[in-house]
């Protein structure tokens, strides 16, 4: 039985045609839901339950008339990165003045314009440089699955939300991992596309939108909206139409790269081994030729970004006044302030790394159509902590696996393989090569369909399985035939 709050979009969706049930209906319940979880996760900014009814009321008698939109009455969240109208746009920190957006940035944009109802806004690190739910402005973010860890970052609100079941449908933003590390230990579908694949603003080297979800059905739904032009984007793709559920009949043949080690950062725990190894493996069985596939990454490439992006950051930070730059998280404080201290010369070098680390990832799908790794090095880590090591001297030695993707403007999705002994998530990553999007999400919806379901998702705390509407909308449902 399926709680109407914790439905797929595509039910939800399929739901309203039927006249089964409405948005009106389905946002009561996402509200009574996000009322159960909300005061131990502290996943939202700008949360407008009012509007959010009001919204879903219209959206209703769209329904009604029959001029309801693809993704109409379907409740949404966005990164409070993104911009979105008549908002402040904080960057996760307090030291920035809290003035209102005057227009939705483009995946917010995108997301009106099909109907979709904006609940909320998730929140973010200090100017979303963290891979953690710590903020100097917002109330700290924990993992659904263990309120003793966290959720991962910069997209930490959006992952605790999506894991929890405030809707269907949530965006993150990723510039090192910050969609993928979060799915990863919250055990969702991450999907950071190809570089201008889903226009955004600002935008900058390696920065890109996408889908946080719990299947890839719903994150390949989510691609269709988000995947419109927007002419703010100079970077953006040219406008391409993609069958985002196209099915893949079969991997027999393709070359898949095994890539278990990142070449440098943490070293990847067994655990998280043994789930990617079992997964490359099924794809193995089922007719791809599985290579080795060496780092693309490595130690003077990583710290040289480092170096720049603590320069870039103590150049923003520089600029606030004594009273604002008290404000900011003092651990983000501690590795900007390092940057002052980065020479032009050196800053330059470690930018140019990034032109490396897109030579090495070109280089590499010249011998494979995709490669398989973990998503991250490690388990879950305490909920305070700003990242898995907590230490301002090594804050990416974890962005390994995810980084060289980024850089070389790969799509890559995070799926679930599997979890810990202690119930931690793991992830499993699958890149394609440059523009290849429909590729890596039609493996990521293969390797969905035969990896067996997942284990049932967590409950608020206090709250058995009766939470929320128990009816199951669609009634009896046949096993999913997904080839």
């Amino acid at each position: 039985m399926t709680s109407l709050a914790e439905l797929d979009a595509v039910g939800l969706l399929a739901g309203y045609a039927s006249g089964r049930f409405s948005p009106t209906e389905a946002m009561a319940a996402v509200i009574s839901h996000v009322a159960a979880w909300e005061p131990h996760l502290c996943a939202l900014y700008a949360y407008g339950p009012e509007q959010a009814t009001r919204d879903a009321a219209a959206s209703t008698e769209r329904w009604r008339r029959g001029v309801a939109g693809p993704l109409d009455g379907v409740p949404v969240t966005v990164k409070e990165l993104i911009a979105t109208r008549g908002t402040p746009t904080p960057l996760g920190t307090a030291a920035t003045p809290l003035i209102e957006a005057t227009e939705d940035a483009p995946p917010a944009a995108r997301l009106r314009e099909a109907g979709a109802i904006l609940l909320a806004k998730t929140t973010a690190p200090d100017l979303g440089m963290l891979s953690s739910g710590l903020s100097s402005l917002h109330a700290l973010a924990r993992n659904p699955w263990d309120l003793a860890t966290n959720p991962g970052g910069s997209s930490a609100g959006a992952a605790a939300a999506a894991a929890a079941g405030y809707g269907p449908l949530h965006v993150g933003t990723d510039i090192g991992g910050s969609v993928r590390l979060p799915a990863a230990w919250c055990g969702l579908v991450g999907f950071k596309p190809s570089y201008g694949r889903v226009p955004i603003d600002p935008y900058y080297v390696g920065r890109c939108a996408g889908p946080m979800t719990r299947t890839v059905a719903d994150a390949a739904l989510l691609m269709r909206a988000l995947a419109r032009p927007d002419a703010r984007d100079a970077t953006s793709l040219p406008p391409e139409e993609i069958d985002w559920d196209r099915r893949l009949a079969d991997v027999r043949g393709l070359r898949i790269g095994l890539m278990p080690e990142a070449g440098c950062g943490m070293a990847t725990e067994p655990e998280i081994l043994a789930a990617v190894e079992a997964a490359a493996r099924l794809f193995e069985r089922e007719g791809a030729v599985l290579v080795p596939a060496a780092p693309v990454l490595d130690r003077a490439i990583l710290d040289g970004i480092d170096l720049y992006w603590r320069a870039r950051a103590w150049g923003d930070i520089a600029g606030y006044p004594p009273e604002r730059r008290a404000m900011v998280l003092p651990y983000i404080l501690d590795w900007a302030r390092l940057g002052a201290a980065v020479s032009g010369p050196d800053a330059i070098a470690g930018f140019g790394g990034t032109f490396e680390l897109r030579r090495r990832c070109a280089a590499l799908f010249e011998t494979v159509d995709a490669v398989l790794s973990p998503v991250t090095p490690n388990l879950s880590f305490p909920a305070e902590w700003a990242s898995p090591l907590n230490d301002p001297a090594r804050p990416f030695e974890h962005i390994a696996h995810t980084l060289p993707w980024n850089m070389g403007e790969q799509p890559a999705v995070s799926i679930n393989c599997g979890h810990s002994p202690g119930g931690t998530p793991i992830g499993l990553q699958i890149v394609t090569r440059r523009h290849a999007d429909l590729l890596a999400m039609q493996l990521a919806r293969w390797y969905e369909a035969r990896r067996g379901p997942m284990r049932p998702w967590p409950r608020p705390p206090g709250h058995g399985k009766g939470q929320g509407s128990a009816l199951d909308p669609l009634g009896p449902r046949a096993p999913n035939p997904d080839p």
